[in-house]
């Protein structure tokens, strides 16, 4: 039987407090009925053998729910061991089927008593955890005129010790409470004030980030992703394992492609009602081989970089009949719908390609930023289209269904098996003519850059430093139809040697001059002439230095004419400023080959 023990909110220990107070000598007089403190520990094992005095060992100290309960410890002996229970009971009710006979003692005098489970002996006392101390024997007790009584402390004695008794058990709930509402208020605080990083429009600051990517440190960590979706879930990079799959609430549907649907998503937490936003990439059972791809190239932990959507967790609904990828969730949608809606600045300009090729240099890497060895990955399908934007204004690469990753130990026949894959508009000349070179790994990797070229023209074309930005288009706009089949594009690109227009107004810009320049270089018809990825990033760093210098210096001077208010004539060359003067801004030691 389990007695009933009485909760400790808050105003009920200061209630407590406050009346054992008045209960002090001198409180005017008055007197309150307080309802007893006990012992409180239900059964426990013992070494008590049952005789002279024992003491419980009891350490949870608990109010008696009702002011006629008393408290009582019961000592058993059983074939194996020896327990002791104590609790809180009413005595005009039976417990174990006898009645509590010696409640009015202070003193705990156990007596053996027949019960409905055996043998045990009881005691029930009343007084501030009088149940502590147990008495087996008449002999303990003290003597007075021959006849044996109860020893009755000192009233003032026993008000002071009821009082230290109720300061203690106050204690732990107190700083239970106490802890609890500290750390409520410090996630709420936390959770407003985590920095979104947002990006500044104004560009006082600059962001530098190193062109390799991350530091050792950071790409061996799990990434926390600028914006409030954040990547801490314990389930990041793994197949979720569980039986239950995770409580996850679709929202909106966010995205729709060839194999799979995204949904923006609520991940409901455990604690406080609160949720996570997430994406949700949905497969239909029919596209378990693209999910499974996918899956295995964002579960291996050397994927981990800032421009990589960050993966939380793969799932099989088998009540839906579906296959889910749980990634961070990124508002701000992907690069093709951002340039729809904005016309960009030139800062923002490098910031978005400095990042996206931070990212693929990342995926074609052969070794980690610390130094240890990583299986390249070629994504297959880059565009504009599978490329985020992020809060703080970078880019991250997404959408690794066709994505391959470059072991040593794939043969050549593996190699041609994996197709002519991606989307036809941003295929490399060499995936639309069927003739990729499957003895050199790194011509999967040109295919990327040519597409990522593609991307940097899209970018470029929407940047205000061009002059007059015309309406967003993809690569080739209306050259070729909305979704053109591969043998339009070989026209285009292979017949014709088509590339989307660069025109002479770009190159007034001595950045864009040399991004342009990039470019060309990137979507060169011999793979073997154009840029790696770690190439472009470098260069892209470098020219970022070179222009902040030079707005550096202009700054001043400008500042200087404004306030005089002297027109200033600014003599432009006739000739066309050519791209190779312009790139000598920069000197960066880029690993092509000297085939071009």
């Amino acid at each position: 039987m389990k007695a009933r023990r009485c909760s400790l909110t808050f105003r009920g220990v200061v209630s407590a407090f406050l009346i054992s107070v008045l209960l002090e000598p001198g409180a005017a007089g008055l007197v309150f009925q307080l309802h007893e403190l006990c012992k409180f520990c239900d059964v426990e094992l013992t070494s008590c053998n049952g005789t002279g005095i024992c003491k419980t060992n009891c350490g949870i100290s608990s109010i008696c729910e009702k002011p006629t309960e008393v408290c009582v410890s019961i000592w058993r002996r059983n074939e194996t061991n020896l327990s002791i229970e104590t609790l809180c009971h009413n005595p005009a009710e039976p417990l174990y089927g006898i009645t509590l006979d010696d409640y009015n003692s202070t003193t705990c005098v156990m007596k053996e008593k027949n019960t409905t489970t055996g043998l045990a002996h009881f005691c029930s006392c009343k007084g501030a955890e009088c149940n502590e101390e147990l008495i087996f024997s008449q002999s303990d007790r003290i003597i007075e005129d021959g006849e044996a009584v109860d020893p009755t402390p000192d009233p003032l004695e026993s008000n002071h010790s009821l009082i230290s008794a109720v300061l203690v058990s106050m204690l732990p709930p107190l700083v239970m409470v106490i802890a609890f509402f500290g750390m409520f208020y410090w996630c709420r605080i936390h959770r407003q004030r985590r920095p979104n990083r947002q990006w500044e429009s104004s560009f006082n600051f600059k962001r530098k980030p190193i062109a390799g990517g991350l530091d050792c440190s950071d790409a061996c960590a799990i990434m926390t992703d600028d914006d409030k979706s954040d990547s801490s879930s314990t389930h990041a990079n793994s197949l979720n394992h569980n039986t239950e799959p995770l409580p996850i609430e679709l929202d909106l549907l966010v995205g729709k492609g060839r194999f799979a649907q995204v949904y923006k998503a609520k991940l409901k937490q455990t604690t406080w009602n609160q949720f996570e936003t997430v994406a949700v990439k949905i497969f239909p059972y029919e596209e378990y081989a693209s999910w499974k791809n996918e899956k295995d190239i964002f579960s291996n932990t050397d994927l981990r970089h800032e421009n990589i959507l960050h993966f939380l967790t793969a799932e099989e609904r088998k009540v839906e009949k579906q296959y889910w990828l749980i990634t961070a969730f990124h508002p701000k949608g992907n690069l093709q719908e951002y340039l729809t809606h904005h016309v960009i600045s030139w800062q923002e300009l490098q910031v978005f390609s400095s990042s996206l090729a931070r990212g693929v240099a990342h995926l074609h890497s052969d070794r980690l930023p610390c130094g240890s060895p990583k299986v390249p990955i070629v994504h297959r399908d880059l565009k504009s289209s599978n490329i985020l934007v992020k809060n703080d204004g970078t880019c991250c690469v997404c959408d690794f269904g066709l994505g391959l990753c470059l072991d040593s130990s794939l043969s050549v026949d593996e190699l041609a098996n994996s197709g002519q894959v991606g989307t036809a508009r941003y295929m490399a000349p060499e995936v639309l003519e069927a003739r990729l070179n499957l003895e050199n790994i790194e011509s999967f990797k040109q295919t990327d850059i040519y597409s990522m070229a593609l991307v940097l023209w899209e970018m470029t074309s929407r940047c205000e430093a061009i002059g007059e930005v015309k309406d967003y288009e993809p690569a080739y706009g209306s050259k070729v139809r909305e979704h053109p089949c591969v043998e339009s594009m070989k026209d285009n690109v292979l017949r014709d040697r088509g590339r989307p227009e660069i025109p002479d107004s770009w190159l007034r810009h001595q950045g864009m001059a040399v991004m342009c320049a990039t470019i060309k270089e990137c979507w060169d018809h011999d793979p073997e002439a154009r840029l790696t990825a770690h190439c472009i990033a470098e260069r892209i760093s470098e020219l970022e230095d070179e222009m902040g210098k030079l707005s550096s210096r202009s700054s001043s001077a400008e500042k200087i004419v404004e306030e005089l208010k002297i027109p200033v004539e600014v003599e432009i060359p006739e000739e066309e400023v050519k791209i190779t003067e312009i790139q000598n801004i920069i000197a960066v030691d880029c690993s092509i080959s000297d085939k071009k």
